[in-house]
C-alpha cells in the first residue's frame, strides 16, 4: 500500500480501539473534535474528512458505523479498480468489515486488523468467502499477467469448477483435476478465463545507454534479452541503471512500457559489484566512474545471492543485462529517480482541490511551501515531513524542493491557486534552465521527474463567486513591482484598458506598496464607464471569505489587501440583482448573434 492508512475515531467509546488498530498497522489516528481526547490530528466533520481522505487515495479505517463512511465517500465512487480500501471497525473492535477496495488490499488489511484485535473480519467478497483468496490480488512479489480474466475464472470456480495449480502454490489452496488452472511461471504464457498466469517477479533489467539513445532501440534490445532468457515481461520487478541516466528517455519509456519502477545507483555502488561482472570495462570506468553499468545495476538489484541470468548484450547505443534473484523481489534496491510535483491547491477549501492534486500530496514524502498553504491542506499534511518557507523565500523554496527530489524523494511543492499562475511553476523551470554559472541547481536536480498539476486559480474562484465576469476576453495583471518593472506594469495596464479586457489584478497592494492600484483605477476610468462593476474577493474558500462589489470610480485602496483578488469589468460587464443576490457577468455577444439571425430570417 503506497499511502499510509488513517484510522478515524469518532467517539471516546471507540478511541481505545482506534489506537490499537493504528499501532497494529502503523497508521495515524484522526479524531473528531470534542469527542476524542488523543489523536494525531482532529477534524470537525466526519463526512467531509472521510471524503477528503478518500479523494486523496488514502486507505481509511473508521472506528464507527459503516453508514458514516459510506455516506462520506459515496459521491466519489466511480472506479473500483482505483478506489482505496475503506474498512469499518465497531467501537469495541468485535467486527471488522472491509467496505471498499476488497481486491486492492482491504480484505488483507481487514484480516491483519482482526488478527491484532483477536476478532472477526467480515469479508464478503465472493472469492474470499468461498476459497479464502482473491485471485486478482496475488501475494507480494507476484504479478497476474491476465487480470482481465480473473473475474471469469472466479465465477467458474464459484460455479463448481475445480482448480489445478501448475507450479508454485502461491495461494495455498487444494489442487484438483480440470477446471481453472492457476499457472505460476516466469516464462511467457498465454492465459484465459480458465487459465490465470502468475509471474514471480525475480528479475531486474540492468540498462545502459548513450545520451539520448532511441527508446525504440532500447526496447528492441530488452525484448531480445528477455526472449533469449525465456523470461516473461511480467516477471521483471524493475529496471535499473546508474543515477546519471535517470532522465534518459529510453530508460523512462522502457520502465513505462513494462509498468515497473526505474531504480538508480551511484557509480560507487555499482563499482562495488566489479568482482561479479562478466564484462568489466576500463572505458566505462573512465567515462562514469564504474567498470560496468548494465551488469552492475542488475547485480546490485538482485543482491549478493542473486546472479546474472543474461550478461551484457550490446547494440550501437544501448546495453542490457538481466539479473535474477533467488526469490521474488518485494523490496527494491537503489533509489527512485525522484519526483517533484508542483501542485496548486486552489484558494484553500478542500472541495476546490482537484483529486489529482490530493493524490500527489498524499503520495509525497515531503511537503515544501509557504507555511500557510501547507496548513490549508489539513489532514493531508499530517504526519508528513514539511519544510516551511516564508514569503519572499520563493527561490530558496524551489531550489530546496528540486534538490530534495534529486535525492530520490517524492516531493510536493505546494502553491495556492494554480501553481503555474503567479506561483512557483515558472521559477522551478527557470532554475532548471539556468546554466552552471547562473545560480541554478545541481546536475542531479536536472534529472528528477517534474509533474505539474492544475489548481483552481484565484481569478477562477472569484469569477465563480461573482457569476460569470470572465464570460468574454480577459487578462490578469500583477500589480507587484518587486519582480516586474513599474513601467512595464503601467504599459500593460494601458494596453488592457484600451483593449477593454476584463482584468484580474493579482498582488494588488502590500503594506509598503499602495499606489499602483489607484493609478490602475485612474487609467481604466479613461477608457470605461465610472459605473463599471468591480468585484473584491478576499480569502476565497476560507471561513473568513469576503466578497463585495463596487463601482470603478468608488474603488478604494484601503479596503484591499494581499489576500484580495480584484476583478474589473469591461465596458460591457453587468452587475445585476439576480436570484439570491448580485451577479456580475460579461456578455459574450449572443444577443447580437440572435438579432442578426432574426434579421437574416426576416430578409
Amino acid at each position: 500500500m503506497a499511502v499510509r492508512p488513517v484510522v478515524i475515531a469518532l467517539s471516546r467509546s471507540g478511541e481505545a480501539t482506534a489506537h490499537a488498530v493504528a499501532q497494529a498497522i502503523g497508521a495515524q489516528v484522526h479524531g473528531r473534535e470534542g469527542r476524542v481526547d488523543v489523536a494525531d490530528t482532529f477534524f470537525a466533520n466526519a463526512l467531509d474528512h472521510a471524503r477528503e481522505l478518500f479523494a486523496a487515495g488514502t486507505p481509511i479505517i473508521g472506528v464507527c458505523a459503516s453508514g458514516i463512511l459510506i455516506r462520506g465517500v459515496a459521491p466519489l465512487l466511480n472506479d473500483k479498480r482505483a478506489e482505496p480500501p475503506v474498512i469499518s471497525v465497531s467501537d469495541d473492535g468485535g467486527v471488522v468489515v472491509p467496505l471498499l477496495g476488497g481486491h486492492r488490499g482491504a480484505n488483507r488489511l481487514a484480516r491483519d486488523i482482526s488478527k491484532a484485535l483477536g476478532t472477526v473480519a467480515a469479508v464478503t467478497t465472493a472469492g474470499d468467502v468461498a476459497m479464502g483468496v482473491a485471485l486478482d490480488e496475488p501475494p507480494a512479489g507476484y504479478a497476474l499477467a491476465n487480470s482481465e480474466d480473473a473475474k471469469g475464472a472466479m465465477a467458474a470456480m464459484l460455479g463448481g469448477a475445480g482448480v489445478s495449480v501448475q507450479g508454485e502454490n502461491i495461494f495455498d489452496i487444494e489442487s484438483t483435476d480440470g477446471g481453472v488452472e492457476l499457472r505460476v511461471t516466469d516464462a511467457p504464457s498465454t492465459g484465459s478465463e480458465t487459465a490465470l498466469v502468475y509471474h514471480p517477479q525475480k528479475y531486474v533489467l540492468g540498462l545502459g545507454c548513450a545520451r539520448n539513445a532511441d527508446p525504440v532501440e532500447m526496447w528492441a534490445q530488452v525484448e531480445t534479452v528477455l526472449a533469449e532468457a525465456g523470461i516473461a515481461q511480467g516477471a521483471v520487478a524493475a529496471i535499473a541503471s546508474i543515477d546519471l541516466k535517470g532522465d534518459e528517455p529510453a530508460m523512462i519509456e522502457t520502465a513505462k512500457r513494462l509498468g515497473v519502477p526505474l531504480r538508480l545507483f551511484t557509480a560507487e555502488e555499482l563499482e562495488a559489484e566489479t568482482a561479479r561482472l562478466e564484462n568489466p570495462s576500463d572505458v566505462v570506468f573512465a567515462e562514469v566512474g564504474c567498470h560496468g553499468v548494465s551488469e552492475a545495476a542488475a547485480l546490485a538489484s538482485v543482491g549478493a545471492t542473486g546472479s546474472l541470468r543474461v550478461a551484457k548484450r550490446k547494440t550501437a547505443n544501448v546495453t542490457v543485462a538481466l539479473g535474477e534473484a533467488v526469490s521474488p523481489i518485494v523490496e527494491l534496491q537503489g533509489r527512485s529517480r525522484g519526483r517533484l510535483s508542483i501542485v496548486g491547491i486552489g484558494p484553500g477549501q478542500a472541495s476546490w482541490r482537484t483529486p489529482e492534486v490530493s493524490r500527489l500530496v498524499a503520495d509525497a514524502e515531503e511537503l515544501v511551501g509557504y507555511g500557510l498553504y501547507i496548513d490549508l491542506l489539513g489532514p493531508l499534511a499530517i504526519g508528513k515531513v514539511r519544510s516551511d518557507f516564508p514569503l519572499g523565500g520563493e527561490e530558496a523554496r524551489c531550489r530546496y524542493a528540486l534538490e530534495q527530489a534529486a535525492l530520490g524523494k517524492n516531493v510536493a511543492l505546494v502553491c495556492s491557486g494554480d501553481a503555474g499562475i503567479y506561483a512557483m511553476g515558472a521559477l522551478v523551470f527557470e532554475l532548471m534552465d539556468r546554466g552552471p554559472d547562473e545560480l541554478g541547481v545541481s546536475d542531479a536536480a536536472h534529472r528528477v521527474e517534474v509533474v505539474c498539476s492544475p489548481g483552481v486559480s484565484a481569478l477562477q474562484g472569484a469569477a465563480a463567486r461573482a457569476g460569470a465576469p470572465l464570460g468574454h476576453d480577459f487578462c490578469a495583471i500583477s500589480l507587484s513591482d518587486l519582480l516586474t518593472p513599474r513601467d512595464d506594469i503601467l504599459r500593460r495596464l494601458k494596453a488592457a484598458a484600451e483593449g477593454d479586457f476584463v482584468i484580474a489584478f493579482y498582488n494588488p497592494v502590500s503594506k509598503t506598496r499602495r499606489t499602483l492600484l489607484a493609478e490602475a483605477r485612474d487609467i481604466l476610468l479613461k477608457h470605461r464607464p465610472a459605473d463599471t462593476p468591480v468585484m473584491l474577493a478576499s480569502s476565497l474558500g476560507r471561513p473568513e471569505e469576503n466578497v463585495r462589489y463596487r463601482r470603478l470610480d468608488e474603488l478604494e485602496v484601503d479596503e484591499v489587501d494581499m489576500l484580495t483578488v480584484v476583478l474589473i469589468g469591461s465596458s460591457n460587464s453587468k452587475l445585476a440583482q439576480l436570484g439570491e443576490g448580485p451577479r456580475m457577468y460579461t456578455p459574450r455577444g449572443y444577443a447580437r448573434k440572435i438579432d442578426g439571425d432574426l434579421s437574416q430570417q426576416a430578409s
